[in-house]
């Protein structure tokens, strides 16, 4: 007899061939060879190793807001944190630890309602606490990894083990976490008055509105913003604003994120990439970074 199909030991919480068009904000793209929502640490690290063992990649996805999969899909494992164990949030004075599965919003919500003030400025940031921390979300107003005091990780052996602050290293949309998978944090936050902190959100709330487009169409943040600069201005001085390839276009409300329409496909999405880098690369000689993330 063979080895057993991930499916096959673990098919509580497995299912193989399970389109993830649905769980990205772009709505693209093919399904995940596996894809698992394990209920506890202990069955995602049961998971990881039997991935391990039968040479399967593993990748974590969140919120999906960042992701492009491939028409074709993606092989291996594709591990969505979205069962209660991964959505903990406890509060305890100041410190407040919380699940990565946790969406960002739950965890502002929820810390606003104590008046604890800090992640407030990250309002309107479609991501779970895991993906934020990983790319330290956030802008010049805040950012979430100033307020983290540690972070649980399943690390290469499979072992639940806390990141402490020192450990922690954090830089402009970037974080020192490249554990296989973050499991909570741990954050320190400030005491405030509600009205400080909500005048505060809303403000927030305005200026990130403003820079994207609405949430209410498949649409998805293009590249990084070159130091000192906007890739959404290095696009428009290219002259390619209204950018169309197939069903993929660039949004007219802000020319660094790409919008979908129906029929649209990933492949649209990367060819449309393709040629902004290259002319972008022609008219200013610099190389614009994606900020999505390819499957």
């Amino acid at each position: 007899m063979g080895m057993m199909s991930l499916a096959q030991r673990f098919s509580e919480f497995v299912q193989p061939g399970v389109p993830l068009a649905p769980y990205t904000t772009l709505r693209l793209g093919g399904p995940a060879e596996y894809l698992a929502q394990p209920r506890s640490v202990a069955e995602l690290a049961d998971l990881m190793k039997a991935a391990a063992d039968q040479r399967l990649p593993t990748r974590v996805l969140g919120l999906g807001s960042n992701v492009l999969v491939s028409d074709e899909g993606v092989k291996g494992v594709v591990i969505r944190l979205s069962e209660p164990a991964f959505r903990q949030i406890d509060i305890e004075g100041t410190r407040v630890r919380v699940g990565s599965g946790t969406p960002l919003m739950d965890l502002i919500r929820e810390s606003t309602l104590r008046r604890l003030s800090g992640l407030e400025t990250l309002v309107g940031i479609r991501a779970t606490v895991g993906g934020a921390l990983r790319v330290n979300a956030g802008d010049r107003t805040g950012e979430i990894g100033q307020y983290a005091r540690r972070v649980q990780v399943l690390d290469r052996d499979f072992q639940a083990v806390w990141r402490e602050h020192d450990e922690l290293k954090f830089g402009e949309q970037s974080s020192n976490l490249d554990d296989p998978v973050i499991l909570s944090a741990e954050f320190e936050l400030d005491i405030d008055s509600a009205d400080a902190i909500v005048k505060r959100m809303r403000k927030a709330w305005i200026l990130r509105q403003s820079r994207q487009p609405s949430v209410h169409e498949p649409t998805a943040r293009l590249f990084r913003d070159p130091r000192g600069l906007t890739a959404a201005a290095l696009i428009e001085r290219a002259e390619l604003a209204q950018a169309k390839v197939g069903q993929a276009r660039l949004s007219e409300r802000h020319a660094n994120y790409v919008v979908t329409s129906l029929g649209a496909t990933s492949r649209d999405v990367l060819r449309l990439l393709e040629m902004i880098r290259s002319k972008v690369r022609e008219s200013s000689g610099l190389q614009l970074d994606l900020d999505l993330q390819i499957w």
